[in-house]
């Protein structure tokens, strides 16, 4: 077999590559190690950036999300019993973000490449990237007990955190930057009305809450958690009881309760790898960086990774600009540290992380008490979570 583009992993990064790709003439073939039907099992986040929904509509997958999603133009902070609204729309010149679910967004985009004819195949083994420093790259993959080779001219590592392509670096080659920090979030999702019309992020005592929604009629709540809590000793019922607790009490009198469709914990880490690229592979999403979901940056992350080397390769089968490909990975950096520091910030700002007063809890009540109090504060918060503008490659 023989393409232009390799793509490792069929998540919403390598379908949005893929697609727009396509639809500028450019051969790619993806390569995915479960099933679609996994792929589509997995709950993920649902806030879609300014620039990732101009995106997708460059990619020609908006008609569901423009009919289904939902526009937000604020999201508040709850601090105990005092509520603020941060006006995304009016802080930042009328942007604004999406809610519509990630697992829609990798519907539309696999919907899309199967009516375009463009080949995915699923279900593969053993896939590895080969001459990475080559002109002449390849992967192999195992699909029904048979070996096969995949030629190509460069190759996109969208396989994720725990992916073959950040492997197949070679040791000495790459730096890892990380943080791991002391908890995790238990999600839940439910068939219930969202509690509020906006995201509500929650400061509390007793930690952080997070009320969020994929849908007018499906909610998605969380609650930060020790690590070493387990999901099977959180029944609905002590679940939505501690949500109450965190949640300002006007909020939690509306609260409608349900049955969990899902429950599940993740423990937050920042994490990113740098250089990004290695000859002609190149990393992209959650293959090269990780960050803790309380800025709603993950996906959208991926996206902007997505945006540059989509640019990137339409500059190189189109104008022959071969000299941009060492520029990915630095044009991809600015961008990421950037969200990595937001990020972080608001996680720091959020979380409980003692329990007993220090020092570092008296500052994170004078930041959200600067913040919370100060237009400048709030246009910080607003300028970051509609996202950052596109890095250019030139």
């Amino acid at each position: 077999m023989k393409t232009q583009v390799a793509i490792i992993g069929a998540g919403p990064s390598g379908l949005l590559l893929g697609q727009l790709l396509t639809r500028q003439g450019i051969d790619n073939v993806i390569l995915e190690r479960k099933s679609g039907e996994y792929v589509l099992s997995r709950i993920r986040a649902g806030v879609l950036e300014q620039g990732m929904v101009d995106l997708l509509r460059e990619a020609g997958v908006d008609q569901r999300m423009d009919e289904e999603g939902e526009v937000h133009d604020g999201v508040e902070l709850a601090v105990e019993n005092r509520r603020v609204r941060v006006d995304l729309a009016g802080l930042t010149g009328g942007k604004t973000v999406m809610v519509y679910g990630q697992t829609e967004v990798t519907r539309d985009l696999m919907e899309a490449r199967d009516a375009i004819g463009a080949t995915t195949i699923y279900e593969t083994d053993n896939v590895q990237p080969h001459d990475l420093k080559s002109d002449h790259p390849y992967v192999t993959f195992e699909k029904d007990g048979e070996t096969h080779r995949l030629d190509c001219d460069y190759i996109a590592g969208c396989d994720g955190f725990h992916g073959i392509s950040r492997k197949s670096i070679p040791e000495g080659h790459i730096k890892e930057f990380e943080k791991v920090y002391p908890f995790g979030w238990l999600g839940l999702l439910s068939d219930t009305p969202p509690v509020a019309d906006e995201l509500i992020y929650a400061q509390h005592e007793r930690g952080f809450a997070l009320c969020s929604m994929r849908s007018r009629t499906r909610s998605r709540y969380y609650i930060q958690v020790a690590l070493d809590e387990k999901v099977e000793d959180w029944s609905d019922e002590r679940f939505w009881d501690e949500l109450k607790r965190r949640i300002p009490d006007e909020v939690a009198a509306k609260l409608v309760t349900g049955p969990s469709i899902e429950k599940s914990i993740a423990p937050l880490r920042s994490f990113v790898v740098e250089p990004m690229q290695y000859g002609n592979l190149f990393l992209v999403g959650d293959a090269a960086h990780i960050v803790p979901p309380t800025g709603a940056k993950g996906l959208n992350l991926a996206a902007s990774d997505v945006n540059t080397l989509y640019r990137l390769m339409v500059k190189v089968y189109q104008e022959g600009r071969t000299d941009l490909i060492a520029n990915y990975s630095q044009t991809c950096l600015k961008r990421i540290w950037k969200a990595e520091r937001f990020s972080w910030w608001m996680t720091t700002m959020l979380h409980k992380f003692s329990d007993e007063p220090d020092f570092a809890t008296r500052m994170q009540q004078a930041e959200l008490d600067y913040v919370t109090n100060s237009e400048a504060g709030l246009t910080t918060i607003a300028e970051n979570y509609v996202g950052l503008p596109y890095e250019s490659l030139e």
